[in-house]
Parts: C-alpha cells; structure tokens; sequence
C-alpha cells in the first residue's frame, strides 16, 4: 500500500473550481485564454487542469468522467499541477472533495485498514493516519484478528476511538491532503508520486 508507481491514467475527477478566464497567472491576453475547471482525480489523487465543453459549468466538489470516450462537461484534459498551483478557491474546496471521494470509494479504504502492516520495526502504516496513535493502532489489530471491518461503520462501532464513519472518512481524507501537500513526505500512503514537469 505504500505507494512508488506513478500514477496511472485518471477516469474520473472531482472539480474543485472553475475558472471563468483561464488560470490567473497566465499572462495571455484574456481573449486568448479558455475557461479551465481545477480538479482532484478519483483513484490517484492527480490534481490537474481541464478544459470544459463550451457552456459547460461543472458544479464544485461533483464527479466527472475524464476517461476515454464520450465526456459529459469536459474536452479534454490538459495538464498536471502541483497542490501549490491550485487557486485558493481551489484549496479549501479540495479537504471536502477528498472526504466525499473517500466515502464514495468506501471499500478500498476499509481494505487498506484491513491490509495496514507494520513498515518499520517502530511504525506501522495505521500511525500515518492523523488521529491514530499507538493505542488506537493496537485497538484497531486486535479488533481485525476478530474478522474484517465490512465498511467505516463497523469499523469505528467496534474500535470506540475512531468515534464516527464520518470522522474516519475525514482523517483518511486528511492523510491524503498532507501527502497532495508535500513532495517530500517519506511515506506515500494513498497518493503516487510527486509531478515532475517535463524539461
């Protein structure tokens, strides 16, 4: 679970804001530049940059096919960024994206509570989650020994410390942001690695 691989190509994405005139810092003359929607992929958690269909206004925080074949709202996409090119719209809105898309994908992050090992002699994969402690982590393995958690309510039922399906959700979604943040962060959970454009 701890990822190397580069990411693979995104099928859907969840919009985190439209841009009416293009991205502000390019320096084009505005009747040159085209709208563009700043966006979250689904499974790799890429942010990037696409071009809507003309007349289309994708709503934030909604889920869009990017893939091949016919798209609803989007042309094409037209690059990767970094956390850091994102707009400031585009960064408070990103912490809710990555919640919804967490609980939209619920099975693939109870897996990895189920799948979660040790990576170090002193740190297991569970303690990368914000939140989780030693004693939580502990709480967490003697509870899956029993069988495995089915979804995020029957995880945080039978491990009291995680309080809510909701507030597992948010700190999985948090680990994701920190990992979207950093490019230097030592362990990739749920994210591949960083962009490196093209010289």
């Amino acid at each position: 679970m701890i990822t190397k691989k580069t990411s693979g190509k995104e099928s859907y994405a969840w919009t985190l804001d439209y841009l009416p005139y293009g991205n502000p810092t390019d320096k084009r003359p505005t009747y040159q530049k085209k709208p563009l929607v700043q966006a979250v992929g689904e499974e790799f958690f890429v942010l990037m940059e696409l071009v809507p269909k003309e007349g289309m206004v994708p709503e934030p925080q909604s889920r869009i096919y990017i893939g091949d074949g016919e798209r609803d709202s989007i042309d094409h996409v037209k690059h990767r960024i970094k956390y850091d090119e994102l707009t400031h719209g585009a960064q408070l809105e990103l912490p809710f994206a990555l919640e919804k898309i967490v609980m939209y994908s619920e099975k693939r992050f109870v897996d990895f509570f189920n799948e979660a090992h040790p990576i170090t002699a002193r740190l297991h994969m569970l303690e990368l989650i914000p939140g989780i402690g030693k004693k939580l982590m502990w709480a967490i393995i003697d509870e899956k020994k029993k069988g495995d958690f089915k979804d995020f309510g029957d995880l945080a039922e039978r491990v009291s410390g995680l309080h809510s399906p909701g507030k597992v959700a948010k700190s999985v979604a948090h680990r994701i942001e920190d990992e979207l943040k950093d490019d230097n962060i030592k362990y990739r959970l749920f994210t591949t690695s960083p962009y490196r454009p093209k010289k």
